[in-house]
């Protein structure tokens, strides 16, 4: 399916600095429940099934790239309000988008 520009501009994705960790014993998968600010649009919460690659420890202050305008997904008894982004490898485990450089959280992605 093709995606036409207006289709893009819908999608808002942001850089954003992961604030705090929790593991999340109640999702199906395991997962990190984070804590994000995302600056002038505040702080957000979102699942992540990362926990293959990612220590809680190495994650807290680290810049994600995430998909911010989704409406929020309850998951178990958590709702998310944005989506981290990665790549799958062969595995199909995830590995992080991030800037190469730090950058102000918030910025826009395009």
């Amino acid at each position: 399916m093709l995606l036409d520009w207006e289709d893009f501009e819908k999608v808002d994705i942001r850089v954003g600095t992961i604030l705090e960790v929790s593991d999340f014993p109640k999702a199906k998968k395991p997962a990190y429940q984070l804590k994000i600010d995302f600056g002038m649009l505040g702080i957000k919460h979102s699942s992540a099934q990362i926990t293959t690659h990612y220590k809680k420890e190495e994650l807290e202050g680290r810049q994600v790239v995430a998909v911010v305008n989704f409406p929020p997904k309850q998951i178990a008894n958590y709702f998310s309000e944005c989506l981290v982004l990665g790549v799958y490898n062969e595995n199909k485990e995830v590995i992080l988008l991030q800037p190469q450089q730090p950058v102000t959280n918030g910025l826009k992605i395009g």
